[in-house]
């Protein structure tokens, strides 16, 4: 009988895949192969280093380097930061070690934990910035401050403010941290001390801290160690063979950034602006009123009638060659200034590695006079015995000594160039030279535009500074002649201005019916002209009462001239 049905079994000849599977297998793998070996690899973008591995607590920090003494900084332009440096350097002629301190960098909540640490004192240098606001790196420090209700009992401290009794609100934020800190429990070892910028500021540091020291050793019971010699901070490394790529050319805070364009943009990555417009506003007098337009286009950056914009100048090449040439150095030499306290964030005074030539033209401060502190520190470099004792006289807090200062650096307008010219026999390292020198500061501008009429755009109006000084020397405002020389088309290449936006608090009403009276001291119309440009745009949107009173300005020319 026929066996019943059996599947059908496979030819043994038959290949175990057919050709199509071969191919499709075959594709396949090309494609995986092709793709893993000649895919274009993405570029990853430059970033900001985080200061993810920087410590963020002072205390154990001055623990672990034996400090007893914080100075911590509030600083727009740099002085406050300036005057923090000189207190901590302060500190070793008193048995004592001293830390500044950036109050952004840091949790200040860990204040109240400053009694741990034997003979300790907290010393805040704050500045006050517009209309009585904090400076930038010390807002959230102002913000925790009135939020917070931290007990700071047994914590030690006292407060130095920077201000200008021009404003209405003359040195508030230093009288708010002096107070606010009493509140919490804190106990004031010296009085507040108050610095006006209208007049003599550095005047007004200086005797405030003859008087803090003495105050600081009564209350601890140490004694002046009697150290008078100068002491480094920073170290010189010569660079002979670095890549020039990492190289820094005037960049502020990552390397290459002014190539590699990246928002948000603020005062560490500052946006290159396009100049499109650059006039002179003015027909007579002796005075340059210009005019200038920033082009803005695709940086995402907003701002509001009433705001500031900051730029970023450099300084003039002549006195930069003329410093090179007194004291005979090759300013293309490629340095690096590193900080001795290996634990300190900051590594180095400015961008490094540089050249001597970078740092003098865009990283310092070579045309304001030199501080009291800067004259004390250079004048062991001069080697005739008159010149030396005269330096230290002006360094000094005797009557002489301030009316000598006054007289001869300030009233004289005299530069660290003008010094090093009427000081034949002063000629210091320059790398120590380059240490002593405050940091070039931002200019901040009133915005002569609204963003409802021009976007893309921000205006500045300034005049031009230029003056003769007691010397017979031709002083230029380092900013205003820098923005002067800064033409649409420069030999076919586009000028531009790296600048950020500081937000303010001077305002229209935010009604707009309301009528406004502008009045300008003296001061600048900047701010009124874009005021002017809103409220027109606003009329014209129909937004604005047809019965509201028009605008009234109010203009009283400037009789003296600030450089």
């Amino acid at each position: 009988m026929a066996d019943s049905a059996q599947p059908e079994l496979m030819d043994e000849d038959e290949p175990f895949l057919s050709n199509l599977d071969i191919f499709l297998f075959s594709l396949i793998a090309g494609l995986i192969v092709y793709w893993l070996i000649f895919r274009k690899k993405v570029e990853p973008i430059p970033e900001f280093k985080k200061l993810e591995s920087v410590e963020t607590s002072f205390i154990d920090k001055m623990k672990k380097t034996g400090k007893n003494i914080v100075v911590f900084y509030g600083s727009q332009t740099g002085t406050a930061e300036e005057f923090a440096n000189r207190l901590a350097k302060d500190a070793h002629r008193y048995g004592m070690k001293g830390m500044s301190a950036d109050p952004e960098e840091y949790d200040m909540s860990e204040l109240s934990r400053l009694p741990e640490i034997e003979n300790s004192l907290a010393i805040f240098c704050m500045a006050t910035y517009g209309e009585g606001d904090p400076t930038d790196n010390s807002q959230d420090f102002y913000d925790w401050l009135q939020e917070g209700d931290a007990d700071f009992t047994g914590v030690k401290y006292t407060v130095f403010a920077l201000g200008n009794k021009t404003y209405e609100h003359y040195n508030a934020m230093g009288k708010y941290v002096d107070q606010r800190l009493a509140e919490l429990g804190a106990q004031r070892i010296f009085d507040l001390g108050m610095g006006d910028d209208d007049g003599n500021l550095e005047e007004d540091f200086v005797s405030w801290r003859e008087q803090f020291w003495p105050a600081v050793c009564e209350h601890f019971g140490v004694e002046a160690t009697g150290e008078e010699s100068s002491i480094r901070q920073y170290e010189l490394k010569v660079h002979s063979d670095l890549n020039m790529n990492k190289i820094y050319t005037g960049e502020l805070g990552r390397l290459k950034s002014f190539e590699n364009q990246k928002p948000p943009f603020d005062s560490k990555n500052p946006f290159l602006a396009p100049v499109t417009v650059n006039r002179k506003l003015n027909k007579a007098g002796d005075r340059h009123l210009m005019h200038l337009e920033l082009d803005i286009t695709g940086s995402k950056i907003r701002y509001e009638s009433g705001d500031h914009v900051a730029v970023y100048p450099i300084n003039d090449s002549v006195i930069v060659n003329r410093i090179g040439e007194v004291l005979g150095v090759d300013l293309d030499t490629v340095i690096s200034l590193n900080n001795l306290d290996e634990e300190s964030n900051k590594k180095h005074p400015f961008p490094c590695p540089t050249t001597y030539r970078t740092a003098l033209t865009h990283y310092l401060d070579i045309t304001n006079p030199p501080r009291t502190n800067v004259l004390y520190e250079l004048a062991q470099y001069a080697t005739d015995p008159k010149e030396q004792e005269n330096m230290r006289k002006m360094a000094s807090s005797s009557p002489e000594g301030k009316a000598l200062y006054q007289s001869w650096v300030l009233d004289s307008c005299r530069n660290i160039l003008a010094i090093l010219e009427d000081f034949p026999s002063l000629r210091p390292p320059i790398d120590h030279l380059c240490e002593l020198l405050p940091r070039l500061q931002a200019r901040y501008y009133s915005i002569a535009s609204s963003s409802k009429v021009h976007p893309d755009s921000i205006h500045i109006c300034a005049v031009v500074v230029e003056y003769e000084t007691k010397t017979g020397r031709v002083n230029k405002g380092v900013a205003t002649n820098w923005l002067k020389s800064k033409m649409p088309t420069d030999n076919g290449h586009k000028a531009t201005v790296p600048m950020y936006i500081r937000k303010s608090q001077f305002r229209l009403p935010f009604k707009s019916s309301n009528p406004v009276i502008m009045i300008g001291p003296g001061t600048g119309i900047a701010p009124f002209m874009g005021f002017v440009q809103e409220r027109s745009w606003l009329k014209e949107q129909g937004e604005t009462s047809a019965h509201s009173s028009p605008s009234v300005n109010i203009w009283r020319r400037q009789k003296k001239q600030n450089p």
